[in-house]
């Protein structure tokens, strides 16, 4: 795993409930943990047993300007671990809600894969819906903490893509890390103001899950 410095720009957060099993995520996770000025954290290895830091995984979000998030889609969405991190880290108070600050200005980069093709995710294809439909949640996570959402990168049909595909997918993720952030479309990409959450809707004093 690479070493962790206070100054690293890129945070990636990398997800995967079995590493043996996996025909690019094992890939992406190398290649972040090979470039410089990338903190990796690899979810499964650093919190087998889902007692997360939340201070520690706070402190290093506040020191990067790209939190990345790599894992397999599953069931439509994240795993449940990366679920979890998510849910204790991005806390009222802290990523969002009055007087939260900490995520502002920041970018999220989702990099996915997909069992299904790209033709699955159609309204004629079993997914029922383009995959667009999918990241919504996602979307509007980073408003409500003011980061900038930024295009995913996504890898379909990982089961069936070939060696040279996930090689290649692999090598240019490496080169974006390697040049964030000096890539042409954040010149066009506008910021995101932090959505206003009422107090009333999110005490300050509740806990989490708590309604």
């Amino acid at each position: 795993m690479s070493s962790e410095t206070p100054s690293s720009p890129v945070y990636a957060v990398v997800a995967h409930p079995n590493w043996r099993g996996s025909h690019v995520n094992h890939q992406l996770r190398h290649a972040a943990a090979t470039t410089p000025g990338v903190a990796l954290c690899d979810l499964y290895e650093r919190y087998p047993d889902y007692a997360i830091d939340v201070p520690a995984e706070q402190a290093r979000l506040s020191a990067a300007r790209l939190l990345v998030l790599v894992y397999p889609v599953q069931w439509y969405s994240m795993p449940a671990l990366l679920k979890l991190w998510l849910d204790e880290v991005f806390s009222y108070g802290w990523a969002y809600g009055h007087g939260a600050k900490a995520m502002q200005g920041k970018d999220l980069w989702l990099v996915l894969s997909t069992g299904g093709s790209e033709a699955s995710y159609h309204p004629e294809g079993y997914n029922r819906y383009f995959f667009d439909a999918f990241l919504t949640p996602y979307e509007q996570t980073a408003a409500l903490c003011g980061m900038r959402f930024l295009p995913p990168m996504v890898l379909h049909g990982a089961h069936s893509a070939t060696p040279a595909e996930i090689e290649r997918h692999a090598a240019t993720f490496a080169e974006r890390l390697r040049t964030y952030p000096q890539w042409p479309e954040l010149a066009d990409s506008a910021s995101c103001a932090a959505c206003d959450v009422p107090d009333a809707d999110r005490p300050a004093d509740s806990t989490q899950g708590g309604h």
